[in-house]
C-alpha cells in the first residue's frame, strides 16, 4: 500500500454544522471514511488528519516527507494566510493537491488568494466533499498508477 495523508485545517473538524449552506452536511468523519475507502481501492492507505494550529500542520507535513507519497491537502483560510504552510510544502517535495470544498473564486475576493497553489500540483475547488475522491484519483494518477 502506498502511503497518503488527507490533512484538514481550521474549522473543517466542524464541516456538517458549520456552514451547510457553504459547506454542506458531510461531517468531516464522513469525508475521512470515503477518502480511506476509496483509497484503499486505489492501492492508498489513507491516513486522516486534522488540526486548527497552523504549526501543528507544519509539523504534519514535515512528518510526511519520507513517509507518505502524496498529501491532499484542505488548509481551510490558512490557504489565503499562510506563507509557511507553502514554505513546508515546497520544503519536503512530497506531491500535494489543494482541495477546498467551496468555489473560493465565487467566494469573498480574500479567498481568491491561494498560497498553497503555488507549490501544488493542483487544486481541485468546489466540488464538496467529492473534491477529496477526486484528489486521491488525480493523486494516483500522477504517482504512475492510473485511475
Amino acid at each position: 500500500m502506498i502511503a497518503v495523508l488527507v490533512l484538514n485545517g481550521p474549522n473543517l473538524n466542524l464541516l456538517g454544522t458549520r456552514q451547510p449552506e457553504v459547506y454542506g452536511a458531510t461531517t468531516l468523519a464522513m469525508i475521512e471514511n470515503a477518502c480511506r475507502s476509496h483509497g484503499a481501492g486505489l492501492g492508498f492507505e489513507v491516513t486522516c488528519a486534522q488540526s486548527n494550529s497552523e504549526g501543528a500542520m507544519i509539523d504534519l507535513i514535515h512528518a510526511a516527507r519520507g513517509a507518505q507519497a502524496g498529501i491532499v491537502l484542505n488548509a481551510g483560510a490558512y490557504t489565503h494566510t499562510s506563507v509557511a504552510l507553502m514554505d513546508a510544502i515546497a520544503s519536503v517535495e512530497v506531491p500535494t493537491i489543494e482541495v477546498h470544498l467551496s468555489n473560493i473564486h465565487a467566494r469573498e475576493a480574500f479567498r481568491h488568494q491561494s498560497y498553497i497553489a503555488p507549490v501544488a500540483l493542483g487544486q481541485i475547488i468546489g466540488f464538496g466533499a467529492h473534491g477529496y475522491i477526486l484528489a486521491l484519483d488525480a493523486l494516483k494518477a500522477h504517482l504512475g498508477g492510473g485511475t
